[in-house]
């Protein structure tokens, strides 16, 4: 893995919304993970958005959602990390990592104590992200792919329950 000097990651600005959108449309090669940020946006969701600049260019992008984890007692408070995205070219670079852990740290900041992602098996356990601490929660997708993250130790102890995403993930 390369690094990307002088990288830089901050919060997304309103002027960049294009720009987000292109860099999401060529990571992904299709449209789906742009549509879903822009209803996530007009649904109020959206916790926070970052982007990874190098040389005045956005080349990474990861976005942070509300969710919930219904039990039968109370709905418990999570985040939804996705989409992530890094523009082809510079992938495999560090730039998703880099977000991953700013985001994350970020989360941590204000209090917010469980993520959960959908992504690849190989790459997100290495920030902690474990398919086992999610198995007690219920999910239209596969075991493997279907990850937790404690930001507090103990957050997931005892929960049980069925993940609710916003409605903008047309779930």
């Amino acid at each position: 893995m390369n690094t990307v000097p002088d990288l830089i990651l901050r919060r997304e600005q309103p002027a960049e919304r294009v720009a987000i959108r292109s860099l999401n449309e060529a990571a992904f090669g299709r449209r789906d993970e742009s549509d879903l940020i822009d209803r996530l946006r007009t649904e109020g969701a959206v916790l926070a958005s970052f982007v990874a600049e190098h040389d005045e260019r956005i080349v990474g992008h990861i976005l942070f959602s509300r969710m919930l984890i219904e039990t039968t007692a109370v709905p418990i408070s999570a985040v939804a990390l996705a989409p992530m995205a890094v523009m082809p070219e510079q992938q495999r670079r560090g730039i998703g990592g880099q977000l991953i852990r700013h985001g994350l740290d970020w989360l941590r900041g204000r209090g917010e104590r469980i993520v959960l992602v959908l992504g690849h098996p190989q790459y997100y356990p290495r920030f902690g992200f474990s398919s086992d601490r999610a198995h007690a929660l219920t999910s239209p997708f596969p075991a493997e792919a279907f990850m937790a993250l404690e930001l507090s130790p103990g957050a997931l102890d005892g929960i049980r329950g069925t993940v609710r995403y916003p409605e903008a993930f047309g779930l």
